[in-house]
């Protein structure tokens, strides 16, 4: 048996059912009068792919209440779509139910005709699936909750535009212009437009989009959310991209490795830590940002620096969920602005850990912690929920971080970077996985049956790739992410 998570979120009984039925028929009936048609129910599966079932409008309310049956195997699969098989996952016998979170039911503008709702995964007597991410998620941020914390999260979406549909003859940049320069704007104008409206039709609050180092690559930020909304955000403005993307006759690749020789796409998290109830002098009780305003480095709280203390120790456990794909070691490489040391510093693009103080007047509500290494093959609701259960840790035991590093790492000489007790990142799948497993606070925050899925499906891909060349590595997983 596996415990269940109704700690994150109760069984579903006869009442709530018959109350999200009632909501969902008429939100049906508001989306009818929009012509959707459709309604694609999303969640990211263990290898970081979103996977989807579509009911049309008119069920909406029978998904909402009974839920859209799919079979438990999703857990185990590969990026080829491939199956492994782990103690809790894999096989063809069981079922699930989706069900829509309503809350997050969004007509799609870059797909006319179609909405779209993340899912949550029950099994068939109403509790929640053991190995359902978003629900791992919100009992993580329950968890900080019952200590007076909650967070602030945001990932930064890199992606390469291609020429062609993303088939086999790989990858052609779309656009040519320098790194960061105004040239790639002006190639590829109406398709930014495009992605940038269709994005705020969503409800998507875009704070900044711009050209990124690589060929054909940009970088957008959103503005930060409580944490399942911001992995919800993540998962919609992928798709957003893609589809619009594909409109314009170009396709779209998140990979951590688009080319062997390239610079990779990464997936940054922010995250900052708020007090919950704590006084404001401006505007009266109310959350107040824990990263700036206290004694400790660059004007961290005591528990804001045990918080990033906590997610440093653990960065190369952590790395399982954040940088969860072969591929992601290829990006991981020093000096490419990837975070391949596990450091800390002040805006120090190098590091893994990167703390943002934001410009003087606006630290109150912009400070906050980046995470560099991840990337965006990791599941983005697993991903922040082990980021907070390690903070939660550090938190828990007054975890204190070294001394900030102010320069690339990578130009340290050994003995320095031994004396200051910093080390490289794991170099390869294998050692993130094998950290993972023998990490206690993950473990107990994740549950038996997530620590081995992961590992299962970690190992499956290690296998699957074994004996590949960079170049294989990367084409095989290219056009997945």
């Amino acid at each position: 048996m596996v415990a269940v998570l109704d700690d994150a979120w109760p069984p579903l009984d006869r009442a709530a059912r018959d109350r999200l039925g009632r909501r969902a028929a008429a939100a049906a009936r508001a989306l009818g009068d929009q012509d959707v048609v459709a309604v694609a129910l999303t969640w990211v599966d263990t290898s970081g792919i979103t996977r989807t079932k579509a009911v049309p409008t008119a069920r909406l309310g029978h998904a909402a209440e009974w839920g859209v049956g799919m079979s438990p195997v999703f857990d185990a699969f590969l990026l080829d779509d491939s199956i492994t098989t782990g103690r809790y996952a894999g096989g063809p016998v069981g079922d699930l139910r989706l069900h829509p979170d309503l809350d997050r039911l969004t007509p799609l503008a870059a797909l006319p005709g179609w909405a779209w709702a993340p899912a949550d995964r029950y099994a068939q007597d109403g509790t929640v699936h053991p190995l359902d991410a978003r629900a791992l998620l919100r009992r993580e941020t329950a968890r900080l909750a019952a200590g007076g914390w909650s967070v602030r999260a945001a990932f930064e979406i890199e992606w390469v535009v291609s020429e062609g549909d993303g088939d086999d003859d790989g990858f052609v940049p779309a656009c040519h212009g320098p790194a960061y320069g105004m040239t790639r704007i002006s190639e590829l104008p109406d398709y930014l437009r495009d992605v940038l409206t269709s994005l705020a039709a969503t409800g998507v609050t875009v704070v900044q989009i711009h050209p990124e180092y690589s060929a054909g690559q940009y970088e957008l930020s959103v503005a930060p959310e409580d944490p399942v909304g911001a992995a919800d955000t993540a998962v919609l403005v992928r798709e957003t991209i893609r589809a619009v993307t594909l409109r314009h006759g170009l396709a779209a690749s998140f990979s951590p490795k688009v080319e062997a020789d390239a610079v990779g796409n990464g997936q940054h998290v922010h995250l900052s830590l708020w007090r919950d109830g704590a006084p404001e002098p401006a505007d009266g009780a109310g959350p107040v940002n824990a990263m700036t305003g206290g004694d400790g480095p660059f004007g961290m709280t005591a528990a804001a620096e045990s918080f990033a203390a906590g997610i440093l120790e653990r960065l190369p456990a952590l790395l399982a969920v954040g940088a969860p794909s072969v591929a992601s070691y290829l990006r991981l490489i020093p000096s490419h602005w990837a975070g391949a040391y596990a450091c800390w510093g002040l805006e120090n693009r190098e590091a893994a850990l990167r703390f943002v103080t934001g410009p003087d007047d606006e630290r109150a509500q912009a400070a906050n912690l980046e995470i560099k290494c991840f990337d965006a093959a990791a599941n983005p609701y697993l991903a922040l929920a082990a980021l907070l259960a390690a903070g939660r840790a550090g938190i828990g035991a007054e975890a204190v971080l070294p001394a900030p590093v102010d320069v690339d790492p990578a130009s340290l000489e050994p003995a320095d970077l031994a004396g200051r007790g910093i080390v490289r990142l794991p170099t390869s799948l294998g050692a993130a996985v094998r950290a993972f497993e023998a990490d206690p606070v993950l473990r107990d925050a994740l549950g038996e049956a997530v620590i081995d899925t992961v590992a299962a499906v970690r190992r499956g891909e290690i296998d699957l790739l074994d004996g590949a060349s960079p170049e294989e590595i990367a084409a095989a997983t290219r056009w997945r992410h």
